[in-house]
């Protein structure tokens, strides 16, 4: 039985799926290898492959264009102005009122403080009570002097006719003399005290702080109830000015110019001022003046220049970059050349070159020959052509044919 039953088993038909053949496991294996391979050569497409060289470029200039004269000289200053003072009171005293504020405008004459005018104006009542009395003496003694004439007069002619006597016709002479001589000393006395109340006038005038031109206030340098005085008392206790104004129409640029490069400098010469807070803003000028001394500790000569706007904005004390601008040159030596950035000029093998930039984002190499400087640009004679894009400091790893990839332009120059 057992052995039919075994008989049986091995007859029935095996339903399970056959085993994978080998040549299918490798036929798997290929495709998956071929999609790895697909997607790392998309991968280093986009990846790996070699950009360029990142730089920044700048495009070459005719020399002379730009709408301004070529800068031959840059300099660095502050802005200063020629018309400043700090204010104070004439007399000794304290404050009682002050009027102004910082940033406030005066024009001349308008009150900025005021003293105590209490010792002032006791002088002034003194002044005009002596002057009273002296045109007092002085009126009484001009009526004495109307009698002492009329009766000199009278006996004058009473001597004629011998009714009186010699001697009292000469003591009414000598009595008509002494008072015009005291009548002209009360005049005196009374023009004395007449000076004297104009004097205590101006006293009283000196409390009163004016302007002296129109200004800003910059500095408010006391308050109500402080001492001040036109001299320092010492101490710190006792306050020199009121505060102190600037006339904003008189402000001008002071720069250091190198002994080495004043010979550059003219006066009346053209300049365009920067101001530091405001680097986009450029400013027109020109030279005032050079002052004929030269600083011993820096190596410097002072030059004064005259800003050729008025602008709120421009304050005293600001820093600001001047660029000297040569003078107008004929159209043909004006434009030889082309203007260059010196950033772009590098030396490579004992040459000077630069590095221009073509349409397929490669930095062609070219030897060029440089000219005069023009401030932070060079001049070029040959080499570059206006409108060539030049790479600015072009890396060391840059060779003739490297590919670059340009991630910013200088900015408008």
């Amino acid at each position: 039985m057992n052995t039919s039953a075994e008989l049986l088993k091995e007859l029935r038909i095996d339903r399970s799926p056959p085993p994978p053949s080998r040549r299918g496991v490798w036929i798997g294996l290929g495709i998956g290898a071929a999609v790895l391979v697909v997607v790392a050569l998309a991968a280093w497409a986009l990846v790996g492959r070699d950009r360029g060289i990142e730089v920044r470029t700048a495009p070459v200039l005719a020399l002379g264009s730009g709408g301004a004269n070529a800068s031959v000289l840059d300099a660095t200053g502050y802005v200063t102005a020629r018309r400043m003072a700090t204010v104070s009171a004439k007399i000794t005293g304290k404050v009682r009122e002050i009027r102004i504020e910082e940033g406030q405008r005066v024009e001349a004459g308008e009150i900025m403080a005021t003293l105590d005018p209490v010792d002032a104006d006791a002088q002034r009542d003194l002044a005009t009570a002596q002057l009273g009395a002296a045109r007092s003496q002085a009126t009484g003694v001009q009526a004495q002097l109307r009698e002492a004439e009329a009766n000199a007069a009278r006996l004058a002619s009473l001597v004629k006719q011998q009714l009186v006597s010699k001697a009292q016709y000469d003591q009414a002479v000598a009595q008509r003399d002494s008072l015009r001589a005291q009548l002209v000393t009360a005049q005196r006395n009374a023009k004395v005290a007449s000076d004297q109340l104009q004097i205590a006038e101006n006293g009283v005038d000196n409390t009163i702080v004016r302007a002296p031109f129109a200004g800003v206030v910059i500095a408010k340098a006391a308050q109500p109830g402080e001492i001040v005085s036109p001299l320092s008392a010492g101490g710190g206790f006792t306050r020199t000015g009121i505060g102190t104004i600037v006339d904003m129409d008189s402000l001008e640029v002071e720069v250091d110019v190198g002994e080495s490069y004043i010979g550059r400098v003219q006066p009346k010469m053209p300049v365009v001022a920067t101001l530091n807070a405001y680097p986009d803003w450029k400013i027109p000028g020109e030279v005032i003046a050079i002052i004929p001394t030269a600083d011993r500790s820096k190596a410097t000569v002072k030059v004064r220049i005259a800003l050729g706007v008025r602008d709120p904005r421009i304050v005293p004390d600001m820093g600001v970059k001047v660029s000297f601008l040569e003078s107008a040159k004929p159209e043909s030596s004006q434009r030889q050349g082309v203007r260059v950035p010196a950033a772009a000029l590098v030396q490579r093998d004992g040459k000077q070159v630069a590095f221009a930039l073509g349409d397929d984002d490669v930095a062609r190499m070219r030897e060029v020959k440089t000219g005069r400087a023009l401030g932070d640009d060079r001049q070029v004679l040959s080499g570059l052509a206006a409108g060539d894009l030049v790479v600015l400091d072009p890396p060391a790893a840059l060779v003739d044919g490297g590919k670059v990839r340009v991630v910013a332009d200088a900015a408008d120059r």
